[in-house]
């Protein structure tokens, strides 16, 4: 018997209904805490995020996973650097 599988990110941030360019500010204090290599999972409803969270990644040297849809808004998936 197994057990859940494991979710592919570490640490998950609802940004839900914040504009810009609080998402982005909340994601980094929330980077800050984490571990290098860990996955942080945002999910995010501003239109904005798109083009923010990719250059924010680029800015910072993080890696961006890449985005998707989950419920009500888009995830977002950042790795530590």
């Amino acid at each position: 018997m197994t057990g859940p599988t494991p979710s592919p990110w570490d640490l998950e941030l609802d940004a839900r209904g914040l504009l810009c360019p609080l998402p982005v500010l909340k994601a980094r204090k929330r980077l800050q805490a984490m571990a290098p290599g860990q996955v942080l999972r945002m999910l995010a409803t501003d239109p904005a995020a798109a083009i923010d969270v990719p250059h924010f990644c680029a800015e910072s040297g993080h890696g961006y996973l890449g985005a998707e849809p989950a419920q009500d808004a888009t995830a977002y998936l950042i790795r530590r650097r």
